[in-house]
């Protein structure tokens, strides 16, 4: 089991995880995923981006052989679905009195929390660090140290994207730019302790500020500045004070306690450098996409990908796995991005598929499958938080019995996926698995005006709902309420009873969704199959079967593991296929644990690590976490920098203590 994660001193936490000084690369996790990059259009996202501590503006490396001083940047993510704000950032000019300066290109890096870039001039080293104070401020800090005393003339210029509607202008030593149709702007300012930025001027797409003074350099002493951009999302945003004295150290000790997780994943067979170089990537990624709570979106949380531009907002069940992950590392983060859904809980318990910046683009037609109360026990088992539980216990409660009360058609106690609409396409889309074979012949039966089923009980959802009432009932527990504790472990008693004698197929040796009001089975051979297992609803016998079906080569155990549709299949198709073949990585930790659960230690580890060792580029390239994978040959497709599947890795990867006693 993971040590409880506690807020760190800053002295112990400089000295822990990875020992950064100022500027020095965060080694071993230098470059985990290649940042460099220049925006050719405003749109452009064929690159990587780098974000942190929530912010909503985002910066790359120029592209490798630019050898200009700066930054790519800004994205501004909350500018529509995204769009480059700024082309360049940051560029330097030097003078002395023999003229300009030619700086010449030495390194440029990614570290987990930091851009950096080193030049060096006859006689000068110059450090670029970019980073982020918090979710409003970037800060680029600029580092000069002279080999003799020297007079120096600084001026820093940035460059925009000519975005139609957008405005740029002075204001004395700051420069403001505005866009069309938005009431955020973006400020761009010079801080030096003693100097002050003369002006700054504006000339078409590009600006400059200078220093009202040359910067006068000792030897061997260095002098620290910072460029400072702030992205305000409305007019009423006031952002807080910079303590620049202790920003970048601060960042440095932030990080530290983040990487702490990386730094003790473990994965039997599997050399422990590589389990933690994909976690300390998983960590970078997760954080990346970290967005703070800005307009409609009232707690942080965490996007599923800034890569995508249709991702640009909170999404149920993707909510759900980011918190179980981020709860090992950043668990405060963890109980936001759970509240940021819960923010929206209907009056009738419902919680949302979606939100966004303006609630009118949320999405109610449906919601997702009930993860929420497993990610609550995460963050429970990771923090020790009873006060955590006992905030959620009702909404979580709530939420559980809005299944039943909106989609238990035949009031039998089993579940099905559904509507708000009465559409099949968003029930599908409640399911998580939008086109999955399963729902072929699904039709679609009314329950109420407002609440419509498929016409098959899923086992996934009732597996789901099963593990849910199981672990409200220890929640109760914790939180002193007896009789709520015996009902909640009564019904999931009974629900485990129902799914083992309804949706077990014993001939063929699998789990399978169920028709309404026949003794049909849905016979698909899918991912949700191991669902059962993966809640502790199997019997030992049962779990037998499932899991000779599992190390099936010819179904499941492929290259790349438990792809959401068996191999055999004639619907397989492992590329195009969405939910009817490829690899989500969700479910293929789900199929680990439902292996690790019933006591098929080996067989699980030799499964996990081929998730690790078969995904192209993961484990020793810069390779991205995609949104899917080929199951024959580990390709990554969909989007990139997916974070439920850099969640799904850190906690394969963690050494946690998920939930259940293993079963016998």
């Amino acid at each position: 089991m993971r040590p409880f994660i506690k807020p760190l001193l800053l002295a112990a936490a400089m000295a822990a995880a990875f020992a950064v000084q100022a500027g020095q690369p965060a080694a071993p996790y230098q470059d985990l995923l290649d940042f460099h990059g220049s925006p050719r259009t405003a749109a452009d996202r064929s690159f990587n981006i780098f974000f942190d501590m929530g912010a909503w503006q985002g910066y790359s490396l120029p592209r490798a052989g630019d050898a200009g001083t700066g930054f790519s940047g800004p994205f501004v993510h909350s500018l529509g679905a995204g769009q480059w704000a700024g082309v360049r950032l940051a560029a330097l000019s030097l003078r002395d009195a023999s003229g300009d300066i030619a700086l010449k290109d030495v390194a440029s890096h990614a570290m987990p929390g930091a851009l950096e870039r080193e030049f060096s001039a006859q006689g000068l080293d110059v450090r670029q660090t970019l980073f982020f104070a918090d979710s409003w401020h970037a800060l680029v800090r600029i580092e000069l140290e002279a080999g003799k005393a020297r007079d120096v003339e600084l001026a820093i210029g940035g460059n925009t994207m000519p975005l139609p509607g957008s405005h740029l202008a002075s204001d004395g030593a700051a420069v403001t730019q505005g866009f069309a149709g938005s009431p955020s702007t973006l400020t761009t300012q010079l801080h030096a302790d003693g100097l002050a930025a003369d002006h700054a001027s504006v000339s078409g797409n590009d600006y400059r500020i200078a220093l009202d003074q040359p910067l006068h350099l000792e030897a061997g002493k260095p002098v620290t500045l910072y460029l400072v951009q702030t992205l305000r999302y409305d007019t009423q945003a006031q952002p807080p004070a910079i303590d620049y004295a202790h920003a970048w150290d601060a960042n440095r000790a932030r990080w530290a306690a983040y990487l702490k997780s990386a730094d003790t994943s473990h994965l039997a067979g599997l050399p422990d450098d590589v389990a933690r170089r994909v976690a300390a990537k998983a960590v970078v990624t997760l954080i990346g996409n970290w967005r703070a709570a800005r307009g409609d979106l009232h707690h942080d949380g965490v996007i599923p990908s800034y890569s995508n531009p249709d991702f640009n907002g909170f999404w149920a069940w993707d909510s759900w796995k980011h918190a179980a992950a981020l709860a090992w590392f950043a668990p405060d983060l963890a109980r936001a991005q759970i509240r940021a859904m819960f923010d929206y809980q209907g009056a009738d318990g419902m919680v949302p598929d979606c939100i966004y910046l303006d609630h009118a683009d949320d999405n109610w037609r449906d919601s997702k499958p009930p993860l929420a109360t497993w990610a609550v026990m995460q963050v429970y088992r990771a923090t020790g938080d009873r006060a955590f539980l006992a905030e959620m216990y009702d909404k979580l409660v709530r939420y559980h019995r809005w299944w039943f009360a909106d989609r238990d058609h035949d009031h039998n106690g089993l579940a099905e996926f559904g509507s708000t609409d009465g559409t099949r396409i968003a029930a599908a889309w409640e399911s998580g698995m939008d086109n999955a074979v399963r729902f072929d012949g699904a039709k679609m039966l009314k329950n109420s005006e407002h609440a419509w089923s498929l016409d098959q009980e899923s086992v996934d959802l009732n597996a789901y709902l099963q593990r849910e009432a199981a672990e409200l009932a220890q929640i109760a527990g914790v939180l002193g309420k007896p009789q709520d504790q015996r009902q909640w472990q009564a019904q999931a008693d009974a629900m485990k009873a129902a799914i083992q004698s309804r949706m077990y197929d014993a001939k063929l040796g699998w789990f399978f969704d169920a028709r309404l009001g026949k003794p049909d089975l849905v016979r698909v051979y899918g991912s949700e199959g191991w669902a059962p297992l993966w809640a502790g609803v199997a019997t030992p016998a049962q779990a037998a079967a499932v899991e000779k079906t599992m190390m099936d080569a010819r179904k499941f155990a492929t290259t790349m593991p438990f792809p959401t549709l068996a191999a055999d299949d004639p619907h397989f198709s492992p590329i195009k296929g969405y939910w009817r073949g490829p690899v989500w990585m969700d479910q293929s930790l789900f199929g680990v644990e439902a292996l690790q659960r019933y006591g098929y230690t080996r067989e699980a580890d030799a499964m996990a690590r081929r998730l690790v060792l078969n995904a192209k580029g993961l484990a020793a390239g810069q390779a991205t976490f995609r949104e899917n994978y080929d199951p024959l040959t580990g390709n990554g497709y969909q989007s990139q920098n997916f974070s439920w599947s850099a969640a799904s890795y850190l906690l394969l990867l963690g050494d946690k203590d998920d939930t259940a006693p293993r079963i016998q």
